[in-house]
């Protein structure tokens, strides 16, 4: 048995599987010699690494496409546009060709179901939103920069403001709470929270105005989005959602949050699953180093958990980001399956990450891997996966399948019209601001308004009760007017609402 296919035996299944690639040794690719994951195995999760140029990006749109053929949904950030050819079939040339040849690929050009969203109104993709009281504090401290002290203090006010059933929707629903409780009609309520400075509420409102000034604000608000969305399937292909960034890539602390906001929101709704022949969906978590940069300890602990736990709910987690040492050592050891693209030695900082990287893997007689992690071509990656028993299989320095969708943008006018086609549009499009606790502290310091005589008060029109019942921020209404009347809302591992 040649080298190849002793590595290749152990990535065989007897199961459903997302082809990875094919075995290279000594530079030459064996197109028999197959590496791939069980698909039993996607909800294990994963990293995806390497340096700017490798190839990550079409390593992604790889493994979403295979998954959404599988019938699996998939979350995917779209950081730079590169990802919405996934919607559109690829292009042949001689390049992929040879890549069909080298990793024994029937190569055939195809588009994948994609849906396109946007955080807020100003992206090209459907706007989607999250309420600040389903959000949480923990996560918006996260957003806003705070340390320990404000994270606690801005907790208190959530609870605050949850005791007494007022909705915080939108920015200005908190700033409205912040500022009654540092006012001297909010004096009492202040002391009666406990541990609360005026100060430090100070110091929260400032960050809320930060954050607006640099759009971070148009995310908030209703209505919300709803998990079930992300989890859809069309004609036996799961849909691939596509989270367009580009308009945030200046405000990294937002986007990264929301990402996490979403996994928090699928750990909290989804039921337990046990083991599945497949996962419910897979969640690709891009520039994952942007959410562990400067999180306290209460946050990783709590990413870590989330990790753990959200696997046996049919959900799998892949990290991507350019170096394994961005991700903390208790979440990286969550991960069951290592694509590793090509990393830099050229400082004494990239050198201590390449050893460290190195003792991540298995051993293995076949590569020496300081030297292959550095030599490894454009679409090419050191592979180690865990096989349907669950055992890591061997190293295997992989040949990667070139996607099937188009390796290209669509554009911003093509994302447009997708979104504008989207089931999604009429339901997300418009922004609502309905009464929360803005309106309700406003009413507080107006004066009085006589109410209409009995004969001119409005009548309902026919049918009135009906179309009320139907608007869909009439239905986010109730959703969490039922968490709120008579008891305080219940808040998950991350400070997020749980829904009843």
């Amino acid at each position: 048995m040649s080298s190849a296919e002793d590595i290749a035996e152990g990535y065989a299944t007897d199961g459903a599987a997302v082809e990875l690639g094919s075995v290279v040794i000594a530079g030459t690719a064996h197109p028999a010699a197959a590496v791939r994951v069980p698909l039993s195995m996607m909800n294990r999760h994963g990293l995806v690494a390497g340096a700017t140029g490798t190839g990550k990006t079409k390593t992604l749109q790889g493994i979403a496409e295979q998954l959404s053929a599988h019938g699996v949904p998939v979350v995917m950030a779209d950081i730079k546009g590169d990802l919405s050819g996934l919607s559109r079939p690829g292009e042949a040339d001689d390049r992929i060709a040879q890549r069909a040849a080298d990793t024994g690929d029937d190569w055939a050009p195809t588009a994948f179901p994609v849906q396109f969203l946007s955080l807020g109104a100003s992206g090209a993709g459907v706007p989607v939103r999250a309420t600040v009281t389903g959000f949480g504090p923990l996560l918006l401290s996260k957003v806003l920069g705070l340390n320990d002290t404000q994270e606690s203090t801005l907790g208190l006010i959530f609870h605050w403001a949850d005791r007494r059933g007022l909705p915080l929707l939108d920015i200005k629903d908190l700033r409205a709470v912040i500022t009654h409780l540092t006012g001297d009609e909010g004096k009492a309520d202040l002391k009666g929270i406990g541990g609360v400075s005026s100060a430090t509420a100070g110091v929260i409102l400032r960050a809320l105005a930060n954050l607006e000034a640099r759009g971070g604000d148009e995310f908030f608000g209703e209505p919300e989005l709803d998990i079930a969305d992300l989890m859809r399937v069309d004609g036996g292909r799961g849909v691939i959602s596509l989270l367009e960034l580009a308009n945030l890539q200046a405000d990294p602390a937002l986007f990264s949050t929301f990402l996490m906001w979403l996994l928090a929101e699928l750990f909290e709704e989804l039921p337990e699953e046990g083991d599945l022949d497949r996962p419910k969906l897979v969640f690709f978590f891009d520039e994952a180093h942007l959410l562990f940069a400067d999180a306290s300890k209460a946050f990783l602990e709590r990413i870590e958990q989330t990790v753990k736990l959200i696997r046996s709910k049919g959900v799998g987690v892949f990290f991507c980001t350019q170096l394994p040492t961005d991700v903390p050592t208790a979440v990286l050891s969550q991960l069951g399956a290592r694509v590793q693209h090509a990393l830099r030695a050229f400082t004494p900082d990239d050198q201590k990450a390449l050893a460290k990287t190195v003792k991540t893997y298995p051993t293995t007689e076949h590569y020496e891997l300081d030297k292959a992690l550095t030599s490894l071509g454009i679409g090419e990656a050191i592979v180690t996966v865990l096989s349907e028993k669950g055992a890591p299989t061997p190293v295997a320095w992989t040949r990667l399948r070139a996607p099937r969708s188009l390796m290209d943008t669509i554009g911003d006018d093509g994302i447009r019209q997708a979104a504008a086609a989207s089931p999604l549009h009429a339901k997300y499009a418009e922004t609502v601001d309905r009464e929360s606790a803005y309106e309700r502290m406003a009413a507080k310091v107006a004066p009085p308004q006589e109410a209409p005589p009995p004969e001119e008060a409005a009548r309902p029109e026919p049918g009135f009760v009906e179309q009320v019942m139907g608007n869909s921020a009439v239905k986010s209404f109730l959703r969490s007017a039922a968490s709120a009347l008579g008891r305080e809302i219940a808040r998950g591992v991350f400070g997020t609402r749980r829904r009843r």
